[in-house]
């Protein structure tokens, strides 16, 4: 097994050096993001070239139902998934008891195809369509979060945690650096976990909620990162359970607070020469640049099930909360949904504001990264730069999931580059949850409609 060690990352090697593996967690990412598998012991992994799993876990809604997803002429019949390893993204899972490592494995038939609904296949295909055309994409994901007071009662309300002071977290404080020492000792534990992972964080800030958190990673391969995410999700509730609190990527977990979002920055170059296509010799906008911004807004539209992929995802999307509602673009400018972050032309980006912290971000990433991809190919035009403020400007983006859900269906365009599978399998397991929530009477309902309609 010694051999086999020497063969894993640099960080994975230095969390091992002078211990023994006790055990390997074999995982991959499902529709909602969260981790599926089997933990193994070091030596039976040691010997194993890959594992199976039902292909059903693409089929289960978040509550743990199953969308009517199978193929329709054989029935459910749960097949089995081949899945092998990609032992590049070998990992500590360091908050447990034992010297554990996280591998990522990538699923595939019994005919050795990618299976398409699976979540990191379908970004792999969508960075595969970018190569085809001689193109690098290049993105960086902003994750913001929630700590919160542990919550064990569905009922009650979501409260921010308590810090170190002794009182809760309080708002309005964004890049506050007292706020942030308020959670010391949870922010310390993540710095530690990441570095145990391997992972570089380009900066933790206080954003404008309760407990409200945003994680900078640095740029890179869009599948590179989408694994960080997936990883930084786990490790972060992790490091927030070790101090009797919640961490959440609920989009909107606190009413009268800004949600959370999952920005992605994009940016594109060309395989050949490593520079950036969104620039021209003379460092000026490219017409790529500008197709780059059409095909978002023209696609985002239909996107935007998979951006945001719950209910309560569309909470967030309130005027003067921080969250986009409408698909403008300007430079500078937070309050579009398509912002043009300040920067020299090598690093020239752009960066969708409408992602949600509670998407998959494989899924998440892929999506946003196949609007562009759509708008460079049919050299969609963008509408004029937007001046002022787009909160008083009309919402252009879908309210509702069942909305949303209806715009994906009908976005033929969108289905060919995600993988026509995927989408047949996504909008049934999200309707089936839609359905479901229609069927829960909500706390206003029998507050105001009981005795008064």
């Amino acid at each position: 097994m010694s051999e086999w060690i020497e063969t894993l990352p640099q960080a994975a090697r230095d969390y091992l050096e002078g211990r023994r593996l006790d055990e390997v967690e074999c995982i991959i990412a499902d529709l909602p993001g969260i981790a599926r598998g089997k933990a193994v012991p070091a030596s039976k992994f040691a010997r194993q070239k890959y594992f199976h799993l039902p292909d059903s876990i693409f089929y289960q809604t978040i509550t743990g139902d199953w969308g009517e997803a199978a193929d329709e002429d054989e029935g459910f019949i749960e097949r089995d998934m081949i899945l092998y390893p990609d032992m590049a993204t070998a990992s500590a899972a360091p908050w447990t008891g034992d010297w554990t490592l996280q591998v990522i494995h990538d699923a595939y038939d019994r005919k050795g195809k990618p299976v398409e609904c699976a979540p990191r296949n379908v970004l792999r295909r969508v960075v595969e369509l970018y190569h085809k055309q001689g193109w690098q994409p290049v993105v960086a994901p902003e994750m913001e979060f929630y700590l919160v007071a542990r919550n064990v009662d569905p009922a009650k309300d979501i409260e921010p945690m308590m810090g170190r002071s002794g009182r809760p977290a309080a708002a309005r404080q964004a890049y506050s650096m007292t706020a942030v020492d308020e959670f010391g000792p949870v922010i310390d534990d993540i710095y530690d976990f990441a570095e145990a992972q391997g992972f570089e964080i380009d900066g933790i800030t206080q954003e404008g909620g309760a407990g409200q958190l945003e994680i900078n990673l640095r740029h890179g391969d869009p599948v590179r990162l989408a694994d960080e995410v997936f990883f930084f999700k786990r490790l972060i509730r992790e490091a927030a359970l070790r101090h009797d609190c919640f961490a959440t990527f609920m989009a909107k977990p606190i009413a009268d607070e800004p949600g959370s979002a999952m920005h992605v920055h994009h940016s594109i170059n060309d395989l050949e020469s490593g520079k950036s296509i969104f620039s021209g010799p003379q460092g000026g906008e490219t017409d790529a640049f500008f197709h780059f911004i059409g095909g978002m807004q023209t696609h985002l539209p239909s996107a935007i099930a998979v951006l945001a992929p719950y209910v309560n995802s569309y909470r967030r999307y309130v005027r003067d909360h921080a969250a986009p509602i409408n698909l403008e673009w300007a430079r500078d400018n937070r309050t579009t949904g398509i912002r043009v972050p300040l920067s020299g032309p090598e690093s020239r980006r752009i960066e969708n504001r409408l992602a949600g912290m509670d998407c998959n971000p494989y899924l998440g990433i892929a999506a946003s990264l196949a609007c562009g991809y759509l708008g460079l190919m049919e050299e969609r035009w963008p509408s004029k730069q937007f001046k002022g403020d787009a909160y008083e400007g009309d919402g252009d983006i879908p309210r509702v999931l069942g909305q949303a859900l209806d715009l994906f269906d009908g976005a033929t365009a969108l289905h060919d580059v995600l993988g026509p599978e995927f989408a047949r399998v996504y909008s049934i397991v999200k309707r089936a949850e839609y359905e479901e929530f229609l069927q829960v009477i909500s706390p206003w309902e029998r507050e105001h409609l009981l005795m008064n309609v």
